[in-house]
């Protein structure tokens, strides 16, 4: 350590080196690079013992590293009684901002190192030559990551730091000082070490020495700064007692340093006296914001209410809003109170508020992203934070989203120089002591608007629901929005009682958000939400009249915001669709709720005012084939029942769109298959007509490969907040499509689909030339930025120009001084944001006045009036002109948007194309065999396949064995299929179904010929599911879906029902199954499956002239107890279940399986049924299900139930009798 140090008090007045460090390791590197500085340590010991009082120096900012590693030796090695002395080096210059005049000086009290933050300190002086040559801009240091406001809005080019203080005034002016204390100038105030680094009291032994350098004049106390270079007496002595209590409080419990102290008049060990917890406590610093829970340090957080004063269980709480009282305001910072006011009503949202370059969560937000993300946590002065750089921020807002949170987002509104700008021209308050923030959206799962946080191309829906009862029965209103695409669905229905439509409705649009009315919505409505919806699904409970506002509220706030006007001297003309729905009050008020809702999200009026309203009918009566929520799921069309996902789905073997608005409208085209067989056929010819021209179709495939999803992208034009390089996306996507329809208008000519879709295309040619040369497409590619050609933006020239002038007079500045300095080699340099400082070389003389705000080896670089005058008018130009950018970018997307109808109907030209090529391609995927469905319009439905093969296993099972089925025709109606257990029964009845679904989307079937009507409804009773969560057994989920199936089936409809009744006992079961068959088969007239394991019900129905007996082909091996499955359909009744057989393939042991025989053959119901059944046969026997007709018709109260077609078929029966 050189010399033995004077003892030293912790009155420190310059921030030092930790060369102090008593390793031995340390002291060799540290000494390494201060040997030219150990000659002289006498010396400047001498003069600091001469020195009257203690200075201040600032260390250069540009010399600031973390220090953590001596940080700790310094903690635990330093003697306790070696106290610190004031360093008697010359107060020099923090960096060459110091040499500015009044004039000109911003004041940064904020740059100061901070005694809690460690990552800030300064490089500890090694020597005082080694300060000399950090405080140059020149010198190279490793800069240390800051969340303050040091972004590119800061640019302000002359710099004032102030004084260190101590640690107990500072951070009472916190709360005293405007946010510029901590915010706007650049400290590292975050991202740091939670240590308090015992340098800040220390001074390094090795800083006693003298320096060889000559040492600069110390500048004088300028008059116009807040405080003084010295601290008066009294703030040293607070900073002695902090600083001690600090050093006292990191002392190790148990070290035994000073007993060993020599004592001539005492051989005992020393006893260390030992301050009361209490004392010490009180007389050291402020603990750290980020170390206590928020709850703690504001009371009322820890006894929370929302603003209606109601504490959470209440019924009426609202967990968005957190009450803040009076006085709290009172105490807050200026920051704090702009935070809070925000925060306090969006106490549910994750709020990411602009500092600078990066964005920061504060308090239990804070807590938030810590724990989840594992975020560095450190305080803001008085407030926990987190900070992300604003390059990530959609990569932050992603993850908080996926986790199901909200998402505020607050922006600057100006930067610091125009802050400045600002309170000179006189528009800001006297109170507006800090930089202008404003909620700028708030992020939520199921209203993205932006395309590269969504996930996939499938639409994301936000979905309002309002339910009341209409004459007994349930009515919806209900309304959602794509926000990405801005387009309103809305619909109202009147439903049954078992809610089919509500259901079917859920299970298409998988809502990812959804608005309810408070205890509101039924118990079964609730449970089909529940059931039908992801695990991150986000509910909403919104109050009746105030946030779910009721139909006359809605009309009115429709009515008066202008949300429908094109322009400023247009009038309000609702939507077509939206203004026949007007009188609706169901989906009025269900609409209101979304409005709302998306108002509240700041997003309404960009959505609104594009005019996108679709009337939405879950269930089309005429035109669509109805699918049900339950069907889909029954025949796994878009999630498979193993894990939820695509794979192994009907959609994801369809749909081979390239386009992403394409992907969109296929799904409503698998959800809607088509019932009208000249649209069907249309549909196929286009198949046929792609599939026979394989150019045309690689062509338009080639072409639409790279796509953007121009859908979402013009509804962000729309609203006004497309990034540049994404509207240069837009306008080559839509150039991209008037060149493809111009290829494929060569193979226009015909009346087919195609060549409508073709010739309807809107001419784009006329639109896209004004922005063939609008602005500069690499300038907004590259720096992403919007810059109009000239002559398109007048008063952007006229700035523009106004910035080249400025440039201008710099340049001629610069040459005038090259003359009067008779110096060639002088040229302006930027050093960081000082910029335009002019540099000469160090033999030329200057004039006096010049100030020198850094230096090199060769050069010194310096400001003058003059300059600095051009400089600062050059920045207020360009800020001006920044902000003029932005103008500019929303007029040219106002102007983009005129033609809006015209770009909205090229995409869904595109889209149609799209899914028809989609058809064609995974047509010809099928491989052989397969057909084109023939579709007749017969009075008698029938559904014929030959050779059918399940579409979805094609590619995974290579030896998939076909089958024929025949339903109705010149054949029965209804299958009566028995089989042994695993034989494949249910594989057929979903089979089927998936054929008819992919015949009537315009599909190929997997299969030899394919002979069908039109079937206008499919429904399905599969497999045997319980409900514990709806508290619903297995057998009343069977008999729901059945019922289901009576009351809604057609003669057009195509029914499977499998193993109906084995929920219950024997005895019920075939009872329920028999009479379903009879009425299915008698009164309803569907064709279908009837998968069965009663037996008993094909010697029932033996007779009946609508209903044929199938089974599945096997080989028995009663031996072994062994069954082959053969998995062919053919006609007859099969001999049993064999479940016996397969228990034995299933390993059960034999003794088990043969006590089962036996008291099978004792207990059997159905077996014995069966015996008895074909004994009652020999003699007069009639079907109960027949009985019951005849005496139906003899009754005159039920005889009018009975349809003509029923009587036809009782007649039929009795014959065959």
């Amino acid at each position: 350590m050189g010399e033995k140090a004077a003892p030293k008090t912790p009155s420190l007045t310059k921030k030092s080196s930790s060369s102090m460090s008593t390793s031995g390791k340390q002291q060799s590197i540290l000494g390494f690079f201060s040997k030219s500085a150990q000659n002289g340590s006498a010396a400047a010991a001498s003069a600091a013992k001469a020195s009257a009082k203690p200075t201040k120096t600032d260390s250069s900012p540009c010399l600031k590293e973390t220090k953590s590693n001596s940080l700790q030796l310094n903690k635990r090695q330093r003697p306790a009684n070696v106290t610190p002395v004031p360093s008697s080096d010359a107060i020099e210059p923090s960096s060459s901002q110091e040499n500015h005049s009044e004039a000109t000086v911003k004041v940064f009290k904020k740059s100061l190192p901070s005694p809690v933050t460690p990552a800030e300190l300064p490089i500890k002086q090694v020597a005082p030559a080694k300060m000399a040559l950090g405080s140059s801009p020149s010198r190279k240091v490793k800069k240390t990551v800051s969340y303050a406001e040091s972004s590119d809005d800061d640019e302000d080019v002359v710099v004032s730091r102030k004084p260190v203080r101590s640690q107990r005034n500072r951070a009472r002016a916190v709360v005293q000082d405007d946010e510029d204390d901590y915010e706007e100038d650049g400290q590292d105030a975050a991202a740091d070490d939670d240590e308090v680094d015992m340098d800040d009291f220390v001074v390094s032994d090795d800083s006693d020495a003298p320096s060889k350098k000559r040492k600069r004049p110390a500048p004088k106390a300028q008059t116009a700064r807040k405080r003084s270079h010295t601290s008066p007496p009294k703030i040293q002595e607070d900073y002695e007692d902090d600083g001690i209590d600090e050093i006292m409080e990191e002392m190790p419990a148990t070290s035994t340093a000073q007993q060993w102290k020599y004592d001539p008049n005492s051989v005992n060990p020393v006893k260390i006296r030992t301050p009361s917890p209490g004392a010490s406590k009180s007389a050291s610093a402020k603990q750290k914001a980020h170390t206590r829970e928020p709850e703690e340090r504001y009371t009322w957080l820890a006894k929370m209410t929302d603003l209606n004063r109601n504490p959470p269980g209440h019924p009426d709480y609202d967990p968005s809003t957190v009450f803040v009282p009076p006085m709290a305001w009172n105490k807050f910072s200026a920051f704090e109170k702009q935070y809070w006011e925000i925060k306090h009503k969006l106490w549910d949202t994750v709020v990411f508020f602009k500092k600078g370059k990066f964005y920061e969560l504060y308090e239990n937000d804070a807590t938030i992203g810590h724990q989840l993300f594992d975020l560095k946590l450190t305080d803001r002065v008085n407030m926990r934070m987190v900070g992300v750089p604003e390059s990530s921020l959609d990569i932050w807002v992603n993850q908080f989203i996926a986790k199901g949170y909200k998402v505020a987002r607050v922006d600057q509104m100006e930067s610091a120089l125009g802050k400045e700008m600002r309170e000179r021209d006189g528009q800001a308050k006297k109170q507006d002591k800090i930089i202008r923030r404003e909620l700028a959206c708030i992020l939520t799962g199921g209203t993205l608007v932006d395309g590269a946080m969504l996930q996939d191309d499938n639409a994301t829906y936000c979905v309002a629901i309002k339910e009341s009862t209409v004459d007994d029965h349930p009515a919806f209103g209900v309304a959602f929005v794509d926000a990405a695409t801005g387009q309103f669905f809305i619909s109202e229905f009147d439903d049954d009682v078992d809610l089919t439509k509500f259901e079917t409705l859920v299970a298409q649009i998988n809502p990812r958000e959804l608005l309810l009315e408070k205890s509101r919505l039924s118990t079964k409505a609730l449970r089909i939400l529940k059931n039908n919806t992801a695990p991150t699904t986000i509910w909403n409970y919104f109050k009746s009249g105030a946030e779910f506002w009721e139909a006359d509220l809605t009309r009115r706030e429709l009515g008066c915001n202008d949300y429908f006007k094109v322009d400023e001297d247009s009038e309000d003309t609702w939507p077509e669709v939206l203004a026949k729905a007007k009188d609706k009050d169901l989906l009025m008020s269900a609409l209101g709720a979304l409005v709302q809702y998306l108002r509240v999200l700041k997003i309404e009026r960009s959505l609104l005012s594009q005019g996108n309203f679709t009337w939405y009918n879950p269930i089309h009566k005429n035109g669509t084939l109805i699918l049900d929520g339950q069907t889909l799921i029954n025949l796994e069309i878009f999630a498979n029942s193993a894990n939820g996902s695509s794979d192994g789905t009907l959609f994801s073997l369809l749909n081979r769109c390239i386009t992403p608005f394409g992907k969109r409208l296929f799904r409503q085209w698998v959800c809607h298959p088509l019932c009208n067989i000249q649209k069907i056929n249309e549909r196929l010819d286009a198949v046929d007509l792609l599939n026979n021209n394989v150019e045309m179709r690689e062509q338009f495939s080639s072409q639409m490969t790279r796509m953007p999803d121009l859908e979402r992208l013009i509804s962000r034009v729309h609203a006004g907040a497309c990034r540049p390089e994404d509207f240069v996306k837009v306008l080559e996507g839509f150039e991209q499509i008037e060149y493809t329809m111009s290829l494929l208008n060569a193979f226009d000519g015909g009346s087919g689909l195609v060549d409508r879709l073709i010739s309807s295309m809107p001419d784009l040619n006329e639109p896209l030339a004004y922005w063939k040369t609008a602005f500069d497409r690499k300038k907004a590619r590259e720096e992403k930025i919007l810059i109009p050609e000239r002559g398109i933006e007048e008063d952007f020239d006229e700035s523009h120009d106004a910035i080249a002038e400025i440039k201008a007079e710099l340049d001629r500045l610069l040459a005038r001084k090259k003359n009067e300095l008779k110096s060639k080699a002088l040229k302006f340099t930027d050093v960081g944001k000082e910029v335009y400082q002019i540099e000469v070389p160090k033999a030329t003389k200057v004039p006096k006045d010049w100030r020198q705000m850094s230096a090199t080896a060769s050069v010194k670089r310096y400001y003058f009036k003059e300059l600095t005058d051009l400089v600062r008018q050059l920045q207020e130009a360009e800020e001006t002109h920044s902000q003029l950018v932005k103008d500019v970018a929303f007029r040219l997307f106002r102007r983009f948007d005129v033609d809006y109808a015209s770009w909205l109907q090229a995409i869904r030209v595109v889209s149609q194309l799209d899914c028809l090529i989609s058809l064609a391609k995974s047509s010809a995927a099928l491989g052989s065999p397969s057909c084109r469905p023939v579709f007749v319009d017969e009075e008698r439905s029938v559904v014929e396949f030959e050779e059918l093969r399940h579409p979805c296993m094609i590619n995974t099972v290579d030896d998939f064995i076909p089958n024929d089925v025949v339903l109705g025709g010149d054949s029965a109606k209804i299958n009566l299929l028995t089989g042994a257990n695993a034989a494949g029964k249910s594989t057929i009845l979903r089979m089927s179904c998936v054929a008819v679904i992919m015949a009537q989307i315009g599909h190929y079937i997997p299969a030899t010929r394919a002979r069908l009507t039109p079937v206008d409804r499919i429904m399905s009773r599969l497999g045997a599911n319980d409900n514990i969560f709806a508290a619903q057994s297995t057998f009343f989920v069977e008999l729901s879906e059945t019922k289901k199936i009576l009351s809604e089936a057609t003669p057009r409809s195509l029914v499977i029902l499998d193993e109906l009744g084995r929920g219950t006992s024997s005895y019920d079961g075939v009872a329920v199954a028999q009479a379903v068959l009879h009425h299915v088969a008698t009164h309803i007239g569907c064709v279908g499956f009837f998968a069965t394991h009663y037996h008993s019900l094909a010697t029932e129905f033996e007779s009946h002239p609508e209903i044929c007996p199938k089974r599945m082909q096997i080989d028995v091996d009663d031996a072994n107890r062994r069954v082959t499955f053969l998995y062919k359909l053919e006609d007859g009744v099969a001999e049993g279940s064999f479940g016996m057989h397969c228990a034995a393939m299933c390993g059960i042991k034999d003794s088990v399986i043969e006590r089962a025989e036996e008291a099978a053959r004792d207990w059997e119901h159905t077996s014995r049924l069966k015996e008895s059944l074909e004994r009652a046969r020999e003699g007069c026997w009639i079907p109960l299900g027949l009985l019951s007709d005849v005496a139906a018709v003899l009754d005159d109260s039920k005889s009018e139930d009975l349809s003509a077609k029923s009587l036809d078929v009782l007649l039929k029966s009795i014959e065959a009798l």
